[in-house]
C-alpha cells in the first residue's frame, strides 16, 4: 500500500472503541448472516413456490441464491479502494460509504435514498410479520380449545405495539458491536422454526400418502392474476436474500489475519449454502403438503394446527428471531443518522449522554439524549406504516423488488468495475452487462406486480 495514505475522513459508520480490537470470525459473521438473512421469510416460501410450481420455483430460488453469492463477493473485494486520480486508500466500513469512495457523490445519493429505505422496509415486515406471529399463537390455542370452525379472529394492531415497545428499549443499544448475542439468539431462533415448518410439512406428506402440486403451479381462472401472482412470488423470494447492506459492516467487525476479505468469502459461501438449502426445504415440503391451499406463511397461516404447542414454539421462535434481526438492519441506518447529526451540530445538547442514567452493571453504556429520541421516533414510525399496510406477502414482494437490482445488482457491478478497471466490451464487461440487464428486468416485472397486489389489498 505504498504510494497512499488511508482516509479517515470517512470514519466507519459502526465502528466503536473497540475497533482496534476486533474479534469477529467466520462463526460471528455467519451469525450476523443467518440473524439478517433466514428471517420469518423462509415460511412464505412455500405460497412462493405454489405459485410458480416444481420446476420454476426451486429454480428461482436457486438463481437468486447464486445471485447473492455473486453480490457479496462483488462487495466484499471493493473493502479497500485505491483513488487511481490521487493514490488516496479508503477502507469502505459500509456498503454507502462505498458507493460514495468509489462511483461518486451523485451515486452515493442515489445509493443513500434506496440504502435508507430498504433498511426502513425491513424494519416495517419485521413489525408485521411479528405481529402476525403473535396473534398467530392465541388464534392457535384458541382453535384447538374450541375447534377449527371457531370464530378465532383478532387484530394484529395490539401486537405490532408491544413489538414496537421491546424495539424501543433494545434500540438503546449502542450499535453492533453490542448486538452479538442478540445475532446469536436470533441465529439459533432461525434453524429452529425454519426447520419446524420444514418438519411439519413432511410429516404431512407422509400422513397423506402423497406429494401435492404441479409444475405449473397454482391455477387461476384469470391469466393476468397469475402473472401478478408470479411477479409477487418472484419478489418474495428476492426479499429473502437482501443482505448486501450488511455485508462490509459485518466484515469489519472480522479480525485478521486472515484478511477480512478472505473470511468474509468463506462466510458468505456457507451462509448462501446454508439459507438457500433451507428456503428449498422449507418450500418444498410445504407445497408438497398443501399444493394449490399452500398458505401465504406456513406457521401463520394455519396449514399446521395440531400439534398446537409446536406452532406456537415455532411462532415464538420467530419472534424472538425478529427482535435480533430488526436490530441488526436498524443499527447500520441508526449510525448512519447519528454520525450525520454529531457532525452537523456537534454543539447540540442532543449529543450528549444523560450522566445519571449510565448502568453500574453495564459501564460502557451511556444513554445518550439523540439516541433516546431518534431511535424511538425511528421504531413508532416503523410501527405506523405497519400498521396501515399490513399485509405479509404483498409488503414482502414489494420490499423485496424494489431494491433488489439497485443494491444487490447495479451498484456492486459498476464498484467492480471501477476498482478492477474493466474494460469496455471485453468478455467480462459484457457478461455482467447481460447479467445486469435480466436482473432489471427481474425486478420491474416484480415490482409491478406486487405494486398490483398491495393497491388491490389496501383498497381493493
Amino acid at each position: 500500500m505504498a504510494g497512499g495514505n488511508y482516509d479517515d475522513e470517512l470514519p466507519p459508520l459502526l465502528q466503536s472503541s473497540h475497533y482496534n480490537h476486533l474479534t469477529g470470525t467466520v462463526s460471528t459473521a455467519l451469525a450476523h448472516f443467518i440473524a439478517g438473512v433466514i428471517g420469518s421469510g423462509v415460511l412464505s416460501l412455500a405460497w412462493s413456490i405454489a405459485q410458480l410450481g416444481w420446476i420454476a420455483g426451486p429454480l428461482c430460488v436457486i438463481i437468486i441464491a447464486f445471485f447473492a453469492l455473486v453480490s457479496a463477493f462483488l462487495i466484499s473485494n471493493v473493502q479497500v479502494y485505491t483513488n487511481p486520480s490521487n493514490g488516496t486508500i479508503t477502507t469502505n466500513h459500509s456498503f454507502l460509504q462505498a458507493v460514495q469512495s468509489i462511483l461518486g457523490y451523485e451515486n452515493g445519493l442515489v445509493s443513500g435514498c434506496l440504502v435508507y429505505f430498504s433498511l426502513f422496509k425491513t424494519g416495517v415486515v419485521y413489525v408485521i410479520t411479528s405481529a402476525i406471529c403473535m396473534r398467530a399463537i392465541r388464534q392457535s390455542n384458541c382453535y384447538h380449545k374450541q375447534g377449527r370452525d371457531a370464530a378465532c379472529d383478532f387484530g394484529d394492531k395490539y401486537y405490532m405495539l408491544m413489538f414496537g415497545i421491546v424495539q424501543m428499549i433494545a434500540s438503546q443499544i449502542p450499535n453492533i458491536f453490542h448486538t452479538k448475542w442478540l445475532s446469536i439468539i436470533a441465529a439459533v431462533m432461525s434453524f429452529t422454526y425454519s426447520s419446524i415448518g420444514i418438519g411439519l410439512g413432511l410429516a404431512q406428506v407422509i400422513e397423506q400418502g402423497e406429494i401435492k402440486g404441479s409444475i405449473n403451479g397454482i391455477t387461476t381462472t384469470n391469466p393476468m392474476q397469475k402473472v401478478w401472482l408470479v411477479a409477487e412470488a418472484i419478489g418474495d423470494i428476492a426479499f429473502s436474500f437482501s443482505f448486501s447492506l450488511i455485508l462490509l459492516e459485518i466484515q469489519s467487525t472480522l479480525k485478521s489475519p486472515p484478511s477480512q476479505n478472505v473470511t468474509m468469502k468463506k462466510a458468505t459461501t456457507i451462509a448462501v449454502f446454508i439459507t438457500a438449502s433451507f428456503y428449498l426445504c422449507c418450500g418444498a415440503s410445504g407445497y408438497a403438503a398443501f399444493g394449490d391451499s399452500t398458505p401465504g406463511n406456513l406457521l401463520t397461516g394455519f396449514g399446521f394446527y395440531e400439534p398446537y404447542w409446536l406452532v406456537d414454539f415455532g411462532n415464538a421462535c420467530i419472534v424472538l428471531h425478529l427482535v435480533g434481526g430488526y436490530q441488526i438492519y436498524s443499527q447500520t441506518l441508526f449510525a448512519l443518522a447519528e454520525r450525520w447529526f454529531t457532525e452537523k451540530y456537534p454543539e447540540s445538547i442532543l449529543t450528549r449522554d444523560i450522566q445519571h442514567l449510565k448502568l453500574s452493571l453495564w459501564p460502557e453504556f451511556k444513554l445518550n439524549r439523540l439516541r433516546l429520541c431518534f431511535r424511538t421516533a425511528y421504531v413508532a414510525l416503523t410501527v405506523a406504516v405497519a400498521v396501515l399496510f399490513p399485509y405479509f406477502n404483498e409488503v414482502l414482494a414489494f420490499a423485496g423488488s424494489i431494491i433488489f437490482w439497485p443494491l444487490t445488482i447495479y451498484f456492486p457491478v459498476e464498484m467492480y468495475f471501477v476498482h478492477k478497471k474493466v474494460v469496455p466490451w471485453t468478455m467480462k464487461w459484457i457478461v455482467l452487462r447481460m447479467y445486469s440487464s435480466f436482473c432489471l428486468f427481474v425486478t420491474v416485472f416484480t415490482l409491478v406486480g406486487s405494486l398490483q397486489g398491495l393497491i388491490a389489498k389496501r383498497f381493493g
